[in-house]
């Protein structure tokens, strides 16, 4: 655990080390400029070659920029070289024209009617970006509560853990037993492991998302890319563990043969339901995430928006503003919960159905021995 600790004090450290990033003005930036609520709103939603720093948009914590030009050639550099519309090394951000915004870009001479002009081009990109730091951070944080709670029972033995490790270790065995042990019965240790790290995975992200400052404020539940690849992972699990009798079911189910043959409209049915599983993993867990970050940025925005209309306006839409998202702050903390539970819940019971062997062979052992007795 000292070296987790250790690890994730040196990342931070790294990170906060060249924390005093030049802050030029831009220009048009200017005192009573009217402020423009959907690039805020997407500039904190989003991803980015920095860490915003709390009350301050033109100040960010810079990142490692890592990316491969046009000819083959690594460069790696410091994202504050190029927070500002400056250049550097040939790479910048793209404008507001670009069709590559705030994205690394680059130029590369190509040749038009016998012309060598300059053309903007996406370079290969391995940066770390502010989700991809987010999530390093989130693994190291459930490694820790996992190994955590482990090494207890390595040196007490059977003995219960109290306070932080006991509030972990009562949620590990809520989740196990309330969920994955009912549903996949003797092979719920086979794939515990996985639906566990799935849950508090998630739920780190999520309670990480609503922090303001460093570590938090990456909003990676909100971001379908992220969500996108945990349901692919799901879906793998389902389907190349997944038993003959699974396969048969999609292929060849138990239906009126009319409607397997000569149109395969079942199996074609079943095939599609496969695909829609994960699906709606996705899109449950992104939109329930991003729509709660998207309510408490809109409501701390109506105190300035309003705020053009007076000091009376300003002063009551701020109490209102403010009441409203700390409740909304401890919505989402709940939110966070459910959304980790309902992830894994679903993820526990698309993998149960895959290892359906039969009513025969599903049946339990101690109601075959009570028919063969009553016999």
């Amino acid at each position: 655990m000292k070296r987790l600790l250790l690890l994730l004090a040196v990342v931070c450290a790294a990170v906060l080390y060249p924390v005093h990033v030049p802050a030029s003005q831009p220009a048009g930036d200017a005192e009573g400029e009217k402020i423009n609520p959907k690039q805020i709103i997407f500039e904190h939603l989003g991803d980015g070659y920095g860490w915003e720093v709390p009350f301050n948009h033109h100040v960010r914590i810079p990142l490692p920029v890592i990316v491969r030009d046009y000819e083959g050639k690594w460069h790696c550099f410091s994202s504050s070289r190029i927070q500002h519309g400056e250049t550097y090394d040939g790479f910048m951000l793209g404008g507001k024209e670009s069709k590559w915004h705030n994205k690394i870009v680059g130029m590369r001479p190509v040749t038009v009617d016998g012309k060598t002009v300059m053309e903007e081009y996406r370079p290969f990109d391995l940066s770390i970006t502010k989700n991809v730091l987010a999530i390093f951070i989130s693994v190291i944080i459930v490694i820790w509560l996992v190994l955590s709670v482990a090494r207890w029972y390595a040196k007490a033995g059977y003995k219960a853990p109290r306070r932080f490790k006991g509030a972990i270790e009562a949620i590990i065995v809520f989740v196990y037993d309330g969920v994955i042990k009912p549903a996949l019965g003797v092979k719920a240790p086979k794939f515990a492991p996985y639906l566990l790290t799935v849950f508090f995975f998630i739920l780190v992200m999520n309670l990480l998302g609503l922090i303001v400052i460093f570590p938090g404020g990456a909003n990676l539940t909100g971001n379908i890319a992220v969500t996108l690849v945990l349901s692919l992972i799901t879906f793998l699990v389902v389907n190349i563990f997944g038993t003959k009798h699974y396969w048969k079911e999609v292929f060849w189910p138990d239906v009126p043969w009319w409607l397997k043959f000569p149109l395969p409209i079942m199996p074609l049915i079943e095939v599609f339901g496969m695909f829609t599983k994960p699906a709606a993993l996705t899109v449950r867990l992104f939109a329930n995430m991003m729509g709660g970050h998207i309510i408490v940025i809109v409501l701390t925005l109506l105190i300035f928006i309003l705020g053009a209309f007076g000091a009376a306006a300003a002063g009551a839409t701020t109490v209102v503003s403010v009441l409203f998202s700390i409740f909304m702050l401890l919505i989402d903390v709940l939110v966070s919960f459910i959304q980790a539970y309902v992830f894994t819940m679903l993820s526990t019971l698309f993998i149960s159905l895959s290892q359906e062997s039969g009513h025969k062979e599903h049946e339990p052992a101690h109601e075959a021995q009570t028919v063969k007795h009553e016999q």
